[in-house]
């Protein structure tokens, strides 16, 4: 464990060893595979971060079976996985932290019982979850929704605790939030999903605008490619501009947290567009200077937050 862990672990008043170990292994999980949210996470204040680490690390867990490992054998692992993941987070039965899969789910039993978080959201995540195994489409948007409710959504809804909700309204606002990150990677990530058979964009918006699999298997955009792309941004934009309301729902502490992730995840789109729709051959991004730009003002407003000053 090293320094930054045990700093985020005192600041939060975890202390048991194989605890601290779990979250340690959650927070590493994030910052190796979520780069966006974890930069916008570390305007948190640190007793906060645990908590999100251990969300962020149990779900990056899970994408790891369902998309890595031998094809056959991923869905009977997945349920032997996630049946035990429940049994242990409704019974309180003891992990051992020496086995990777319990010791997420440590962290994130720890967390759901430190925040009162629903067992619920984490069933419908793993309903998603399963579904990549064997749903490789979506044919309408409200379909896609179904799946995002899962997939995405209900983190928007675990994290509204933690960040320090001023109102009801703003659990649908961090549920909008959810689905408008989701749908911003499934627009840049056309080609990588693809390529494990899955397309997250609509049957009917691909039919609207003539785009086939073998379009967006293809190396360069073509024009009804582009169209596509510039119409499910615009969907997601939509959702964004009523998510984004829902920042001044939460604590002042919580709120540069989540405009930063709201700006970055609103650069992927922006990236999208400068770099001509062409996502199918790479994987767009938001520039350093970009991000720097972005998160520098955020942490001297967090700082400010957490001090009470002016």
């Amino acid at each position: 464990m090293n320094t930054t862990d045990r700093r985020l672990l005192d600041a939060a008043g975890i202390t048991e060893p194989a605890l601290r170990g779990a979250y340690a292994r959650c927070r590493r999980l994030h910052a190796q595979y979520g780069r966006t949210y974890y930069l916008a996470t570390l305007l948190l204040p640190p007793w906060k971060r645990p908590y999100v680490h251990a969300l962020y690390g149990f779900a990056r867990y899970a994408d790891e079976i369902v998309d890595s490992g031998p094809a056959d054998a991923r869905a009977a692992e997945f349920d032997v996985w996630s049946k035990q993941v429940l049994t242990l987070l409704a019974d309180g039965a003891e992990t051992d932290p020496a086995t990777p899969g319990e010791e997420v789910t440590a962290a994130l039993r720890h967390t759901l019982r430190r925040w009162d978080i629903p067992l619920d959201h984490v069933r419908a995540f793993l309903d998603s979850m399963a579904a990549d195994l064997t749903v490789t489409d979506y044919p309408t948007f409200e379909d896609l929704v179904g799946y995002m409710y899962g997939s995405a959504a209900v983190i928007g809804l675990q994290m509204v605790p933690i960040l320090g909700p001023l109102c009801d309204e703003a659990y649908p606002r961090a549920r909008a939030l959810g689905e408008a990150f989701q749908l911003t990677n499934f627009i840049r990530d056309v080609a990588e999903d693809l390529a494990r058979g899955r397309v997250y964009l609509p049957g009917v918006d691909l039919e609207q605008f003539g785009v086939t699999r073998h379009d967006l298997a293809q190396p360069r955009v073509n024009s009804a490619v582009r169209e596509l792309l510039r119409f499910e941004i615009d969907r997601t934009r939509k959702i964004y501009a009523y998510a984004v309301g829902g920042i001044r729902m939460l604590d002042p502490t919580s709120r540069p947290c989540i405009e930063v992730a709201y700006r970055l995840y609103g650069g992927i789109l922006e990236a999208v567009e400068d770099a001509g729709y062409e996502v199918l051959d790479r994987r767009v991004s938001v520039s350093l200077p970009t991000r720097l730009r972005i998160a520098v003002p955020a942490y001297a407003q967090a700082r400010r937050a957490r001090t009470g000053s002016p």
